[in-house]
């Protein structure tokens, strides 16, 4: 019995055909050229569709320049943070008709480079990239001389230069710190410092700096996973120590709500026998219990402003490398034991520090 003959391809003549146009027309519209008014666009769109065309945007490429992607490089999938940030990012680059590819390393340097090494197969156009810990910055200027626009984000690899995007770190988590020490607390601790990357390096600096203004003593430093289970370890270590600090300080929020837990577990009331604090202001944060007081960083317009960097860098590759930090708010709630609930602005506009590369 004979099989079915395989269904005709659908090609840019029938394209053109349907819509009353040429076929040079169709490829323009195609190929996104502003030389087309916006009447025929709309049209040779609309044909498209109805007659089933695909793009063969692969072959396209091999003719052209770009392919309207962008590698998104994460640590970690599961932290609600960089869904937020990843949404952020996914809703810029669609505005200027850009679609994300997003991976994630787990901390691995070897995951890192192999993941980077198949986006750059696949032609993305530029990287977003939150740098694994252990990663050197001849790795980011080598993929600056491979040509691919690079913007880092969240974390920025020392010595490295170039775009980078992240939250005001320092000065956020030293208005928090402030916030608790005028509610009374003399002895702090300080949790998830177990992966001492830039961001860490940087809340924690904030936090010493309240202290030392307030000729108060260090925290004490809980090198625990900045993740949920390293929450409960660091709610463990604080119930045991002598004498035991009054703030536990969270380096983000995922860390707090495991803390809560565990001080729950251990016999502590939350934001009486002991304060509780993040970063991040993730989306459980105002409803969990108690409601967690943060830094809220605004992940999704640190997101937003790493697709605008990167698209700048793909438009101008000569362009001044630009620094951009994002203002924090502290949102006050519950978990701190203040009465008071409210936001408190810990940085004001976004600092942009453009640089020549620096």
């Amino acid at each position: 019995m004979a099989s079915d003959p395989a269904p005709a391809r659908i090609t840019l003549t029938d394209v053109a055909r349907h819509a009353g146009v040429s076929r040079a027309t169709v490829s323009l519209v195609l190929r996104d050229s502003p030389l087309v008014a916006a009447e025929t666009r709309a049209r040779v769109q609309a044909s498209a569709k109805a007659v089933g065309y695909l793009y063969n945007r692969g072959a396209a490429t091999l003719r052209g320049s770009g392919t309207k992607t962008i590698g998104l490089l994460v640590t970690e999938i599961d932290n609600p943070f960089f869904a937020e940030l990843t949404a952020g990012v996914s809703a810029a680059l669609d505005a200027s008709d850009y679609i994300a590819f997003l991976a994630t390393t787990e901390e691995s340097l070897e995951r890192q480079d192999r993941t980077i090494q198949r986006l750059r197969e696949h032609g993305v156009d530029g990287l977003i990239l939150c740098p694994a810990v252990t990663t050197g910055a001849e790795r980011i200027a080598r993929l600056a001389e491979q040509g691919l626009p690079v913007v880092q984000v969240m974390r920025c690899v020392p010595g490295s230069g170039g775009d980078f995007t992240g939250p005001a770190n320092a000065l956020g988590l030293d208005h928090l710190t402030e916030h608790l020490v005028r509610l009374g607390h003399r002895r702090f601790a300080f949790a998830g410092a177990a992966v001492m990357h830039s961001g860490i390096r940087e809340r924690l600096a904030g936090v010493k700096a309240a202290l030392r203004r307030h000729d108060l003593p260090p925290p004490l430093i809980l090198r625990t996973p900045a993740a949920r289970q390293g929450g409960l370890e660091a709610a463990r270590l604080l119930a045991r120590a002598q004498p035991r600090p009054t703030a536990l300080i969270c380096c983000n929020d995922v860390v707090a709500f495991g803390a809560m837990a565990g001080l729950e577990r251990a016999g502590l009331v939350v934001g009486r026998d002991v304060a509780v604090t993040g970063v991040g202001d993730v989306p459980e944060a105002s409803s969990c219990r108690p409601p967690l007081t943060t830094l809220s960083t605004g992940a999704r317009q640190i997101g937003g402003e790493a697709a605008r960097l990167v698209l700048r860098r793909i438009a101008d590759r000569g362009a001044p490398s630009e620094r951009v930090i994002m203002p924090a708010q502290l949102v006050i709630r519950a978990s701190c034991g203040s009465g008071a609930e409210g936001a408190a602005p810990a940085g004001a506009d976004p600092e942009r520090v453009g640089t020549d590369g620096g």
